[in-house]
C-alpha cells in the first residue's frame, strides 16, 4: 500500500469542504495538512462543524497566510466559491512549479525537460475549469477566464468516463452535482444512438446545501420551506457543462433543456430526463445499454425493471441510482437519476478522483453505505 498523502482544503468551511473532511477522515491513506477558511481563520473546524470535533484535523488559516514554497502536500482540494478559483489555482502552481524547478537546478539537474509539471495534483470543485471554451465560459459566468492557459490541462472530473486522463492529470475539474446526476444516463444512450440529440430535457431538484452555505435571503428557512420553486430558468449555468459533455458522447452539438428547483430538503439531486428514442429502439434497450456500461461501477447501480429511485436511498454516499420507464408519449421514455449533491455531486466524487490521480483503489474512504432512514 502506498504511503500516507498529505491534502490541503481550500475553503473548509463551506459544506463541500465540511464534506471533504468528514470522507477524508476515515482515509487510510490521507493525512489533512492544511485547511483555510478566510470568515472563520483562527477557528478549529470543531466550532464550525462540531459533528467532527472526534477528528484531529489542523487549525483554519485564511488563503493569505499560505506559503505554497513551504508546504509540503500531495492534493489540493479547492472548494472557493466560483469565479474566484481560477487566479488561486494559477498562482499556487506557479509557485509549486517555479519551487520545482529551483530544487531541481539547486541539486544539479540543469536538463530540465519542456511542459515541467508539479507534484501537486489540484481537485477543483468549483465551476471554473469545467468549461473547456474559455469563450462559453465568459458568456456564462460575465468575466473572462483569468488562467486560459490552464484550462487546457484541465481534464473533466467525471471519473467512470475520463478514469484514465484523470490518471494522468495535473489539474481536475470535479463536475458540477446537476451535471454528474444528468450526464450519467445520458451518455451511454448518445454514444450507442439510441436516443435522438434532440429534445432532451431535464427536470432537476436539489437540496438547500447546493445553494451553498453562505447567508442569503433566499435560502433563510421561512423562504424554502413547505414549497418548491425553479430557479436559473432558461439560462442556468450548468446547461453549457452538460451539453459539453453530451456533445462529446454524440459526436455532434446537443441542445437540452435544463430547469433545476429548489426543494425543502438538506441533501439530494433528482433529475427527471425525457428523451426520444431512435426507431425500433424500446425502454428495454435502454435500460440495457445502462447495464452494460456500468456493470463494473462499483458506484452506480440500475434499478430492476418497474423500480423507481428516491434521494433518501443514496444519501450520505458516493452512489447514483437510475432508472428508466417508457413514456405514454409515442417513442419517448423517461430517465431517472439520484445522487447526494454533497457525495457524488461533490467532495465524493472529488476524493473518487483524488484516488484516481494518486493510484489508490477507486472505493478507498468512500465505502460506507447510504444512510437511512
Amino acid at each position: 500500500m502506498s504511503s500516507m498523502k498529505r491534502v490541503a482544503i481550500l475553503g473548509a468551511s463551506g459544506y463541500t469542504g465540511g464534506e471533504l473532511v468528514r470522507l477524508l477522515a476515515r482515509h487510510p491513506n490521507v493525512e489533512i495538512a492544511l485547511m483555510t477558511a478566510d470568515r472563520k481563520a483562527g477557528q478549529p473546524l470543531s466550532s464550525v462543524f462540531p459533528h467532527l470535533m472526534a477528528v484531529d484535523l489542523p487549525g483554519l488559516i485564511s488563503l493569505d497566510e499560505v506559503e505554497w514554497h513551504g508546504v509540503d502536500v500531495d492534493v489540493v482540494f479547492c472548494a472557493l466559491p466560483h469565479g474566484t478559483t481560477q487566479e488561486v489555482i494559477k498562482a499556487l502552481l506557479h509557485k509549486t512549479r517555479h519551487s520545482l524547478t529551483d530544487e531541481m537546478i539547486y541539486e544539479g539537474t540543469d536538463d530540465l525537460v519542456s511542459g515541467l509539471t508539479s507534484p501537486v495534483k489540484v481537485v477543483d470543485l468549483s465551476a471554473d475549469f469545467r468549461l473547456e471554451n474559455v469563450d462559453t465560459y465568459a458568456e456564462w459566468y460575465g468575466h473572462e477566464h483569468l488562467a486560459p492557459e490552464l484550462q487546457k490541462e484541465a481534464v473533466y472530473g467525471l471519473t467512470e468516463w475520463h478514469r484514465e486522463a484523470i490518471s494522468r492529470a495535473t489539474l481536475v475539474a470535479n463536475p458540477g452535482c446537476y451535471t454528474t446526476t444528468s450526464l450519467l444516463p445520458l451518455l451511454p444512450l448518445l454514444k450507442n444512438g439510441l436516443i435522438e440529440v434532440s429534445p432532451i430535457t431535464i427536470d432537476a431538484k436539489s437540496g438547500v446545501t447546493g445553494a451553498g452555505r453562505a447567508a442569503k435571503e433566499a435560502n433563510l428557512f421561512t423562504e424554502v420551506s413547505e414549497g418548491m420553486h425553479a430557479y436559473g430558468v432558461g439560462h442556468h449555468r450548468h446547461a453549457p457543462e452538460i451539453e459539453q459533455e453530451l456533445a462529446k458522447a454524440a459526436g455532434t452539438d446537443v441542445l437540452v433543456s435544463f430547469t433545476p428547483h429548489l426543494v425543502p430538503m438538506n441533501r439530494g439531486i433528482f433529475s427527471t430526463i425525457y428523451v426520444q428514442m431512435k426507431p425500433g429502439v424500446t425502454a428495454t434497450d435502454l435500460r440495457q445499454a445502462l447495464i452494460d456500461q456500468y456493470a463494473p461501477e462499483h458506484f452506480i447501480s440500475i434499478m430492476p425493471e418497474g423500480q423507481g429511485v428516491a434521494t433518501r436511498n443514496v444519501r450520505g454516499s458516493n452512489h447514483c441510482h437510475m432508472a428508466v420507464f417508457e413514456d405514454r408519449v409515442p417513442g419517448g421514455a423517461i430517465l431517472l437519476s439520484v445522487t447526494d449533491n454533497l457525495v457524488k455531486g461533490a467532495s465524493g466524487q472529488a476524493v473518487q478522483n483524488m484516488n484516481v490521480v494518486l493510484g489508490l483503489p477507486e472505493t478507498m474512504g468512500l465505502d460506507q453505505e447510504p444512510l437511512f432512514p
